[in-house]
C-alpha cells in the first residue's frame, strides 16, 4: 500500500510541471470578459494581499473585464470603469451580462425572437444582470430567472461589439 502511495505521488510531481507549463501555454486573451465567482470579492489597489482594499463586491454573477494579469491576480474594469486587483480564483468564465447599466432610467426591451421586427417579450430596468446564451456581431440571446430573449448588442456590459459567443 504504502509503495502504491510513493507511486501516485511521484507521478504527480512528475506531472505537474508539465501541466502547469500547459495551463501557462494557453495564454487567454486580455482583454476579456468574465464574471465574479463569489458573493463578496475584495478589489484591492494593488496584485498582492498587503494591498489596501477599495472595495466589496457583495454579488456573484456581476460581469467585469481582465484588463491586466500578474501572477494570481487579475485587475478588473467594472461597468462604472472602476478598476482594482482580485485574485483569480473569485472570478469565473461564465459569461453574464449587465443590461444597459450607463440609463440610470428606463426600460430596454427584451424581444421574443432574433429578428428585426420581434414582439417584445418584456422590458428590463437598467443594470439587471443576466446569462449570455449566444450573440451574433448584432443581437445576444440572454436569459435570467423570469426572462429569455433578444436584445441588442450594444444595450449590454459584459460583450465586446462584433463579438460572436455561441454556447
Amino acid at each position: 500500500m504504502r509503495k502504491q502511495l510513493w507511486a501516485i505521488f511521484a507521478a504527480i510531481l512528475l506531472v505537474t510541471p508539465a501541466l502547469a507549463q500547459e495551463v501557462q501555454d494557453k495564454k487567454l486573451p486580455v482583454p476579456r470578459f468574465v464574471s465574479l465567482k463569489s458573493d463578496k470579492v475584495n478589489v484591492r489597489q494593488g496584485p498582492s494581499r498587503e494591498h489596501d482594499v477599495l472595495w466589496i463586491y457583495n454579488r456573484a454573477g456581476l460581469p467585469v473585464e481582465i484588463i491586466a494579469e500578474f501572477e494570481i491576480w487579475r485587475k478588473i474594469r467594472d461597468s462604472e470603469g472602476a478598476e482594482g486587483w482580485v485574485l483569480q480564483n473569485l472570478l469565473s468564465g461564465k459569461r453574464t451580462v449587465m443590461v444597459a447599466p450607463w440609463l440610470k432610467s428606463g426600460l430596454i426591451p427584451l424581444y421574443a425572437k432574433p429578428e428585426d421586427v420581434a414582439a417584445i417579450a418584456v422590458r428590463l430596468e437598467s443594470s439587471v444582470v443576466a446569462q449570455v446564451k449566444s450573440c451574433n456581431k448584432k443581437q445576444c440571446r440572454i436569459i435570467g430567472e423570469e426572462f429569455d430573449g433578444f436584445i441588442a448588442q450594444d444595450q449590454l456590459f459584459g460583450v465586446y461589439p462584433n463579438e460572436e459567443i455561441n454556447e
